[in-house]
């Protein structure tokens, strides 16, 4: 199953990114007789976020998964994000997180981007694939999309440099290029994908996509063994939403990945069913794969009719990411039954099930 396939992101993160040489690192072993509960910061976030992030608090409990949470509010609106959130998430290196509302205009900035940048998690990694049972327009869809984090468009260099001129700034750099890029390949090879294609706009944006290609074909010749090729954003839609099985592994700047991201994911099913992480060299936060939908409308809170199966796909990432692989197994299984039985849906596929009916379901279904 394609998230069978999800990262060995420990072993990716821990690569020294100033070494272009692929390294082999060996499969994690279970640990026997490591028995110690992990500690993981939890944010439940805004709108929808409490409630899908207590279906993962539920889920755990009843599995006995050796870990324990330690909670604390975050909200979109806050200027910044709790220093002793970040001082838990650095202790703790995982986080799980429900959306964090960001405020349009006003001055206020990302609380996602801010936290991107103070941990330095440089790589976003959706994985997009059709579950059994979830009816799509499109079959053989198992698209991973690995963006770049810390930079591009993201990067908040705005000023207005007259009144009713503004100029944004687009940042990019050889160095957080090869370090994404030597990501994907690598991920690529852990997992036994065959192809890595680069988005960019490089034939408008000569230098700034210019570099991110240079800096993809460099890594590119280091993995003789995985193809390589390159698409035009727009094109690249295009693609998408006519054959997006022709797609493996995807690297892309910051912006283009997550159109990208948000696109695949509608694809195969939506974004409520895809999970995804942020992670770098020493921390990981897990959360829904695709932004779009991860706070959700108020209807959705009231009702308490959210799709949780994103975010527990999310944490059976981060239970392989702790080395805890058979809990993430058995919790896989368990949601993909209940989607794969068809009783329990919520909203976002023509359902009335509520949030709480789904999370029992799979609850029932880990036996």
């Amino acid at each position: 199953m394609a998230r069978r396939s999800i990262p060995l992101l420990r072993q990716l993160c821990t690569l020294p990114s100033f070494n272009l040489t692929p390294t082999r690192s060996v499969t994690y072993m279970p640990r026997p007789g490591d028995g110690a509960p992990r500690a993981v910061t939890l944010i439940p976030g805004d709108g929808i976020g409490p409630l899908v992030t207590g279906a993962v608090e539920q889920v755990m409990e009843a599995m006995h998964a050796p870990l324990y949470f330690e909670r604390y509010e975050v909200h979109g609106d806050m200027e910044r994000v709790p220093e002793k959130v970040i001082q838990s998430i650095k202790k703790n290196k995982v986080c799980l997180k429900g959306g964090l509302a960001t405020p349009m205009g006003g001055g206020v900035s990302s609380l996602n981007v801010q936290l991107r940048r103070e941990l330095d998690l440089y790589a976003s990694l959706v994985n997009c694939f059709n579950l059994p049972g979830l009816p799509t327009r499109h079959q053989d869809v198992d698209i991973v999309v690995i963006r770049e984090n810390t930079e591009g468009e993201y990067s908040g260099l705005e000023h207005e440099v007259v009144p009713g001129v503004v100029e944004s700034l687009k940042l990019i750099t050889k160095f957080c290029s090869e370090r994404i890029a030597k990501y994907a390949f690598e991920y690529a090879y852990l997992n036994n994908r065959k192809k890595v294609t680069a988005v960019h706009k490089a034939n408008i944006m000569k230098l700034a996509d210019g570099l991110f290609l240079e800096s993809c074909r460099e890594v590119s010749t280091k993995y003789p063994g995985i193809k390589y090729n390159e698409i035009i954003v727009d094109n690249c839609c295009m693609q998408l939403v006519s054959k997006p099985e022709q797609f493996d592994v995807m690297v892309t700047p910051n912006l283009y990945g997550n159109l990208v991201a948000n696109t695949a994911a509608g694809i195969a099913g939506g974004t409520g069913f895809m999970p995804g992480g942020n992670v770098g060299a020493d921390h990981a936060v897990f959360e829904q794969g695709a932004s779009a939908g991860n706070v959700g409308n108020e209807n959705l809170v009231e009702q308490k009719k959210a799709n949780p199966v994103a975010l527990l796909l999310s944490s059976a990432m981060m239970l392989r990411h702790l080395q805890f692989p058979s809990f993430a197994d058995r919790l896989e299984t368990a949601v993909e039954r209940v989607i794969s039985d068809g009783k329990y849906r919520t909203k976002d596929l023509g359902g009335t099930s509520t949030t709480q009916e789904v999370v029992d379901a799979v609850i029932a279904a880990l036996d």
